[in-house]
């Protein structure tokens, strides 16, 4: 899951660093891919801020196993790409990986446009995390050298792209800065014409009946 339906799980909790956790792994992963962290059994012995951290990061893997386990993302991601496919021919972007993403995104797309979380919301919670928790978070995981990071995140929060995300011709915008990190020039502008043309008629598809994944999984987690 993308970053605000990571937020959506958690958008009732006051704790900045706990819903700062719920995203790291992904935000980590976009400053630096090869930095790979596993911070999950550590716990700091005076450091609630950090141990909120480390909470919020368990939370987004155990909510990411149940996505990718489920029929809609199997389901979702399988009929995206063989949607996408056609309307991509002559790129070197993998169909699975692109329609992985796109459903993804789309369930960003979503949760903004029908009113389910507030952006803004999600931004305030980052702002409110200081780099010094995070310096001690990092210290603990490994990470020696945390700057790539801490600029990355200040660049995330200054910018606040994800608003940008309520209007499908953005979706496929993020999704080709995504495959930017793996492919250059992933896509001609006809690929990206015929990508929104298929983004926008699937978002109208998954309208009515988004939110049963993320009922699906609060039930999953509830039950553990």
């Amino acid at each position: 899951m993308n970053f605000l339906s990571h937020y959506y799980f958690d958008r009732n909790v006051t704790d900045c660093y706990f819903i700062l956790g719920t995203v790291l792994p992904d935000l980590l992963k976009n400053a630096d891919k090869t930095i790979v962290l596993h911070p999950e059994k550590l716990q700091h012995p005076n450091n609630q801020n950090v141990n909120s951290l480390i909470a919020g990061w368990n939370k987004h893997l155990e909510v990411d196993r149940h996505f990718h386990s489920s029929d809609f993302f199997k389901t979702h991601s399988h009929q995206l790409k063989k949607e996408l496919l056609p309307a991509i021919q002559g790129s070197p972007v993998k169909p699975f990986f692109l329609g992985h993403i796109a459903v993804e995104l789309i369930l960003d797309n979503l949760l903004i446009t029908t009113g389910k979380l507030s952006v803004d919301s999600f931004y305030a919670h980052l702002s409110s995390c200081t780099h010094s928790a995070l310096e001690h978070f990092f210290g603990m995981a490994g990470l020696k050298d945390p700057s790539i990071f801490l600029r990355y995140f200040e660049k995330f929060k200054k910018d606040q792209y994800l608003h940008t995300y309520a209007e499908p011709g953005q979706i496929t915008y993020a999704l080709k800065r995504i495959c930017m990190r793996v492919w250059q020039d992933p896509f001609t502008p006809q690929h990206e014409a015929g990508m929104t043309e298929i983004i926008e008629n699937y978002r109208t598809t998954l309208l009515t009946d988004f939110m049963l994944i993320f009922s699906e999984i609060t039930k999953k987690m509830d039950t553990i």
